[in-house]
């Protein structure tokens, strides 16, 4: 990757978010330009530059400082994301040790009052059971910034598809980031700790089906790797009674 940092600090004061996915468009594009304001604004910033084939057609290529504003947007994306994807992981795991299957990135339609919308929940995690019922299906949404957290409460929707989802949401925030009274009650609230998790605030429980196209999206993506009963111990539990094999397998 370029040393994005010389050539960066000579980039336009205002580039803004759609400057900066404009020059991703380009880049990974062929290169045809839209002939609108942020392009005018990125060639005036000689962030791009035009080009004519043999035939007059004009497409439009990165120049060597567009290349280093779009390196420097990728790093600065990529040190944002990682304490929350760490985070994210940690969530995830601690679902798989507690017996859940647990998933990462899943995206489902959700009825709200609004209509349909699409709920991108961080985890989403069930029982390891075979009765549909005692499924218990829950989110946990992971917040590693207050600014992140804050921009997320005010999107009512959001939480009403999660609320939709699981029988049971929980915001799972980085130690200092907020207080649990700041976060709508029918949420549960678990502070990531560097040791762990503590429960500020109960997530209420009621009751949750999961529906078909649920059930569909689970099928279709794959679970994070983590507990799995070993086929060696079921004779073992088996012979134990009946209970002791529930118990294993997270219910009846």
């Amino acid at each position: 990757m370029p040393d994005a940092s010389p050539s960066a600090a000579r980039a336009p004061a205002g580039l803004g978010v759609h400057h900066r996915r404009r020059l991703r468009d380009i880049y990974r594009s062929a290169g045809w330009p839209c002939q609108d304001g942020i392009e005018v604004e990125l060639l005036a910033a000689g962030l791009v530059a035009r080009e004519r084939d043999g035939l007059g057609r004009e497409t439009l290529r990165l120049t060597d400082l567009g290349i280093a504003v779009l390196a420097e947007t990728l790093a600065k994306n990529r040190a944002r994301r990682d304490p929350h994807e760490a985070l994210v992981d940690r969530v995830a795991r601690a679902m798989t040790r507690e017996g859940r299957l647990a998933w990462r990135g899943l995206a489902v339609r959700a009825k709200i009052e609004a209509g349909w919308t699409i709920a991108m929940p961080d985890v989403f995690s069930i029982r390891h059971t075979t009765v549909e019922a005692y499924a218990e299906p829950v989110v946990h949404e992971v917040k590693v910034r207050r600014s992140d957290l804050l921009a997320d409460l005010r999107r009512a929707c959001k939480r009403e598809a999660y609320l939709a989802l699981g029988g049971e949401c929980w915001y799972v925030i980085a130690e200092g980031i907020a207080e649990a009274d700041e976060i709508p009650r029918e949420c549960g609230v678990l502070v990531a700790t560097g040791v762990g998790f503590v429960v500020a605030r109960a997530a209420p429980k009621r009751p949750a089906t999961i529906g078909f196209a649920l059930w569909m999206a689970l099928a279709r993506a794959t679970p994070v790797d983590g507990w799995r009963l070993d086929d060696a111990q079921l004779p073992l539990a088996a012979a134990d009674g009946d209970d002791r094999l529930d118990a294993a397998l997270g219910g009846p």
